[in-house]
């Protein structure tokens, strides 16, 4: 038997008619018999085409509100029978069943209602019962039934019966059925998520995937799985690769911590942070957040938490960087940075991020609550003789918030609202904390009256001594250790202030 088949029924049944009148008008020249249901049976009847009600074939009327309409034997025979299979045929004469070669849905917008903030009520009546079960049957029987499911999918089918005079084959109905099985699960994933209030279940389901030009290495294939275009607009520049994607998540959520700042800028390399600092002006916290660290600087990621502005612009443009961020520009500036061509300019929007973090491991997954807490005034506690001033108070929370957003361990230096150096990724505190103070004097930074953060509590007294000597005044950790009162008593005989907030920033 050939596997091509040519559609001469078809069983339409959507929630949008978006798209759907060039289909109808093709299908009807092809002299395609239409069955239909409700509003999308008086769509294609104003439109002056033929339609066969459903309740026509099942001798049945909607019923329940609406709540069933296709669910009938004749509508499932005519969908889900076997057209090599001599016992169907049959039993379709017997019950005067009729084919059905195309089924088209679209299915009521569970996702959008639940979005829009409305009644659970108003949620439930969203959850499509015969529009997933038609999906699910004819994808079922793709060898002999043709299912589209999504708007989606209606340029596809309009250029196959266009082209091919209604006519589709094996290979073209699998692949539609592959899109309905994802169509499918997706609803489903959605409506789970919607109920289940257990955190030992996890369902995700993500539809706008994007293959990139590689992944981490040219050798690896790279995708991303999210709605980049909702959290940015694109004004200029080559297409983000997996590695400049990973920088731009790590600068938004350290920018993020600056949100409510005067004008802050981040520079970061390899998600960390290599310069950071607050100023009155824009132009001002990029030159100090550069003098962080330029060598690093070169080929970073760039984010601002307020307008880039000419002066800005023109500091910025003398720099290669891969990324620039911000949530607008002046009109100037953005013409002065696309003066690089492959420099990528995006305008960052206003758009919530998950509450989870999710990473694959071992045969499996982590799944996290992300690190929500920021460190405030009101969660410091002095541990110590000396109390840090106000300046220093300033600095160690700014100091923290860098660190919160830098890979363990990690040790940062700050002095008057400015990254001054930082170690991070060691394995070793001690590591972090030379590798700071030797970045520190190679840029030639005082770290007289600098204070110090870190992600972690210090099992011994090693690391403030060390930080003393180097001329730290204040320090800020988590506390902890069953060994905090020795690198307490080192402050106290130094006149070092420490504080305790009682929260780890660990970021494996």
């Amino acid at each position: 038997m050939s596997t091509t088949k040519t559609i001469q029924s078809a069983l339409i049944s959507v929630f949008s008619k978006e798209g759907l009148e060039p289909i109808v008008r093709q299908l009807h020249e092809q002299n395609v018999t239409l069955y239909s249901t409700g509003g999308t049976e008086e769509f294609i009847t104003n439109l002056g085409i033929p339609v066969v009600p459903v309740e026509e074939v099942t001798s049945y009327p909607s019923i329940l509100g609406g709540r069933v309409k296709t669910l009938h034997p004749k509508i499932f025979g005519g969908i889900l029978n076997r057209q090599e299979n001599a016992g169907d045929v049959q039993e379709m004469i017997d019950f005067e069943i009729p084919q059905i070669d195309l089924v088209i849905v679209d299915l009521y917008p569970f996702e959008k209602t639940v979005a829009s903030g409305a009644s659970e009520a108003d949620i439930i009546e969203k959850i499509d019962i015969g529009g997933i079960s038609l999906i699910r049957a004819a994808a079922k029987n793709f060898k002999d039934t043709v299912i589209v499911a999504s708007v989606k999918e209606y340029a596809m089918l309009l250029d196959l019966i266009s082209t091919q005079n209604g006519a589709t084959t094996l290979e073209q109905r699998k692949v539609l059925a592959t899109r309905a099985f994802h169509v499918s699960s997706h609803y489903d994933t959605a409506i789970f998520n919607y109920f289940n209030t257990d955190e030992t279940y996890f369902k995700t389901s993500i539809d706008n995937g994007q293959i990139l030009r590689y992944g981490e290495n040219p050798h690896q294939k790279g995708f991303f799985f999210g709605d980049f275009d909702t959290m940015f607009t694109k004004l200029h520049g080559k297409e983000l690769s997996y590695n400049n994607l990973l920088d731009v998540d790590a600068a938004v959520n350290l920018i993020l911590e600056f949100k409510e700042n005067q004008p802050t800028f981040a520079i970061l390399k390899h998600n960390n942070a290599c310069g950071l600092a607050t100023r009155s002006t824009m132009k001002d916290a990029y030159l100090a957040a550069l003098a962080g660290d330029p060598t690093s600087a070169f080929g970073g990621v760039l984010i601002a938490n307020g307008k880039i502005d000419l002066a800005t612009a023109h500091e910025i443009n003398s720099l290669f960087c891969e990324v620039v961020i911000a949530p607008s520009y002046d009109d100037e500036a953005i013409a002065i940075l696309s003066e690089k061509k492959n420099r990528i300019i995006l305008v960052q929007h206003d758009v919530a991020l998950p509450n989870r973090q999710v990473r694959t491991c071992l045969n499996g997954l982590l799944v996290q609550d992300k690190n929500n807490v920021t460190d405030s005034k009101s969660d410091l506690k002095t541990v110590t003789n000396t109390a840090p001033t106000e300046q220093e108070i300033d600095d160690l929370l700014f100091a923290s918030k860098i660190c919160k957003n830098t890979k363990s361990n990690t040790i940062v230096f700050a002095k008057n609202s400015t990254l001054v150096a930082s170690g991070t990724g060691q394995t070793s505190r001690v590591d972090a904390l030379k590798q700071a103070i030797e970045k520190a004097t190679t840029f030639g930074f005082d770290l007289h009256g600098a204070v110090m953060a870190s992600d972690a509590f210090f099992p011994f007294p090693d690391c403030v001594e060390i930080a003393h000597n180097a001329g730290i005044t204040a320090v800020i950790q988590p506390g902890g250790s069953i060994k905090d009162e020795l690198s307490i008593n080192f402050c106290n005989e130094n006149k070092v202030a420490m504080v305790f907030t009682g929260t780890r920033h660990f970021k494996h």
